[in-house]
């Protein structure tokens, strides 16, 4: 590589971004072409769920809607048309469920405004509101009508209602449920479609999950980032770090699925402990800050995924030896990256290709490899 001097001032910490500014981000991973199963490694079960199964199973938990999902959308001449429906017998359209192996829960793929309806309903509120859930905009029999307000005939009417439902189940042999996720990101058909991290957080919910969370609230981050992402990209991010950390040398495309694998085998940080994996990003990117400022991975406006995930790397492996006191040359090594062709290249074409990953990770390992 041939360094090229910096200028003193082109990495001064900044303040923090402005919060109220969706944060651009450069990566292709949206584009990458998908390695999908060449057959669906499960089964897949109809099944007929009575209303009021559904509700008592969503009460205790069996039935298990994320909280990161999409919030209640649905306003309330919505809900009470649904309900309506289902009073009146006629058809509604179905749900889609997967079977955790580990708990038997089910899953909401999709569905989840009509679920939530029913249980609203079931419980008298919205929860964003104080008013009961009375029945508007239906048939002058059940207008104005509450759960408990249904003659004891339309309440079995309800009750005994049957919601058609798909159940897929993963195969044993599939250790990492991506068959799942691929039926997951399909068939979620909400107004806007899940991104990979929150079909993630869905599927491989646990204490990882929980872990990615807390770390995505540290102030370096969140100076360097900008305001949360809605999508969880900004969560994503941090998936990737640890993912290529903790096993960059193995890395074989595609980015999605090594980002699964990695989510799915540490779910319960029974690979690397929450220890392991605050000491791998906390540090870093806290001297990462320190020394660039707000805009680090940031070549042009757009934060730099591809840069973000190599020079973190690089510079973890670095930190494992002690800590970083010579910020200038820190700095210094950074520019010099940047200004590198197959660093460039390897970073802005094909990011997720193998051979493009293990290159940036070598390029920035070596460069941080002698920091003081």
């Amino acid at each position: 590589m041939n360094p090229v001097e910096p200028r003193r001032d082109e990495f001064t910490p900044k303040h923090p971004v402005n919060e109220e500014q969706e944060t651009q981000i450069e990566d292709n991973l949206e584009e990458e072409e998908d390695i999908i199963p060449s057959r669906f490694s499960g089964s897949v079960i109809p099944k007929d769920f009575d209303v009021d199964g559904l509700v008592k199973r969503l009460r205790n938990g069996d039935i298990y809607i994320p909280s990161f999902q999409r919030t209640y959308v649905w306003k309330p001449k919505q809900a009470s048309r649904f309900i309506e429906s289902l009073l009146l017998g006629l058809p509604v359209p179905g749900i889609f469920l997967a079977k955790e192996r580990e708990t038997n829960k089910l899953l909401v793929i999709d569905g989840q405004q009509r679920l939530l309806s029913l249980l609203y309903f079931y419980e008298g509120k919205f929860p964003s509101s104080r008013r009961a859930f009375s029945l508007k905009g239906v048939h002058p029999d059940f207008e104005g009508a509450t759960y408990k307000s249904l003659s004891d005939a339309d309440r079995r009417q309800l009750d005994n209602s049957s919601l058609s439902s798909t159940v897929v189940e993963q195969n044993h042999s599939d250790a990492d449920d991506s068959s799942i996720y691929h039926i997951f990101e399909r068939l979620n058909t909400g107004g806007t479609l899940l991104k990979p991290q929150e079909i993630r957080a869905a599927i491989y919910h646990g204490e990882l999950n929980d872990l990615i969370d807390s770390l995505n609230d540290n102030e370096s981050w969140r100076s360097i980032f900008g305001r949360t992402d809605k999508n969880k990209r900004d969560q994503e991010l941090i998936l990737r770090f640890l993912a290529l950390y903790f096993g960059g040398y193995s890395y074989k495309d595609s980015m999605k699925e090594f980002l699964n694998n990695y989510m799915s085998k540490n779910r319960h940080l029974k690979i690397q402990s929450a220890d392991q994996v605050k000491q791998a990003f906390i540090p870093t990117i806290e001297v990462i800050y320190e020394c660039l400022g707000s805009r680090a991975f940031k070549p042009k406006t757009a934060l730099n995924a591809a840069i973000f995930d190599a020079v973190m790397v690089g510079l973890a492996r670095r930190l494992e030896k002690g800590s970083i006191k010579n910020l200038e040359q820190l700095r210094f090594w950074y520019q010099v990256l940047l200004n590198e062709k197959n660093f460039i290249a390897a970073s802005t074409v094909r990011t997720s290709n193998e051979g493009n990953v293990r290159l940036r990770l070598q390029l920035t390992t070596d460069a941080f490899v002698d920091l003081e």
